[in-house]
């Protein structure tokens, strides 16, 4: 059995990322233990939980409670359902505080995500899960990061080089088509709040694009190149790309995961139980 620690804001982290992770890996026989910025237990992004608010009538009390749009973008039922028992989990109830962690007493970190700014810059900004996380890349110890939460380890310094800890590796995360996407949705169902999407956006001068995911993570890497995603030859190619089909602990087609060495990294939810299993086989 293989001691996990997955840290988490405060608010906003997606549910199917982390959720999903931690039934994978405790049915597997893994123990997860859970770090929050102030010892408390943590919650979800509620848009993505009941996707009420995703809506062009999101805004408006009454009408909210009925999404449409809403209910194609939130979790799916399975993740949802594995949010709710997430949440009786003890160790989910009593986190620990994220300037408490004991990193030798783990061995295995994984960096969920989530794009909502409000709760998230926290968790990519934190000094202490940056040095944690590098910390874990300096013993090559197992890593497992999806979605923004590669962007917190693209974040992290090793103490041993003065680098990026991703300098070197091949890594995949949020694409830049993905992110556009929910934005360009984003800006038209969501008209009164249209950057929910993107948890930074460019500064006056900045290429379109420069601060999403995959360009800040592109650019802690050795190489271009090292950023992966899925071959136009893949056989699933449309299922993988398309942003609406996900995949599920029968089915890894629509799945996209890059492992090099002791790190596995995806870009979305639809990742995220081939991703989990991928970290739990890692574990063994």
């Amino acid at each position: 059995m293989a001691r996990v620690l997955m840290p988490l804001p405060a608010q906003d982290f997606d549910p199917s990322e982390a959720a999903v992770s931690w039934l994978v890996l405790t049915k597997a026989g893994h123990a997860v233990r859970f770090a929050t910025p102030d010892g408390r237990p943590a919650a979800a992004d509620d848009m993505m939980l009941t996707g009420r608010g995703l809506d062009p009538w999101g805004a408006i009390p009454l009408l909210r409670n009925w999404p449409a749009i809403g209910l194609l973008m939130r979790a799916n039922h399975e993740a949802r359902r594995a949010y709710a028992e997430m949440m009786a989990d003890p160790n989910y109830l009593a986190p620990l505080r994220w300037n408490a962690v004991d990193a030798a007493a783990f061995d295995g970190l994984l960096l969920p995500g989530g794009h909502r700014a409000r709760g998230m810059r926290e968790y990519l900004e934190s000094e202490i899960l940056q040095n944690l996380v590098a910390g874990c890349f300096d013993e090559q110890k197992p890593v497992a990061a999806i979605c923004h939460g590669v962007l917190l380890a693209a974040r992290s310094i090793s103490q041993r080089t003065g680098r990026p800890v991703l300098r070197g590796y091949r890594t995949t995360a949020l694409t830049w088509a993905f992110e556009n996407s929910a934005w360009s949705v984003a800006r038209f169902t969501r008209f009164w709040d249209p950057n929910y999407y993107r948890t930074y956006l460019e500064r006056r001068g900045q290429p379109r694009g420069f601060m999403s995911v995959q360009q800040e993570v592109t650019r802690a890497l050795a190489r271009p190149e090292d950023f992966q995603d899925v071959p136009k030859d893949d056989p699933n190619y449309r299922r993988k790309t398309s942003g609406l089909v996900r995949d599920s602990m029968d089915d890894a087609t629509p799945a996209f995961v890059v492992r090099d060495r002791h790190y596995v990294s995806a870009r979305w939810p639809g990742d995220i139980h081939t991703f989990a299993k991928t970290f739990a086989g890692m574990l063994k």
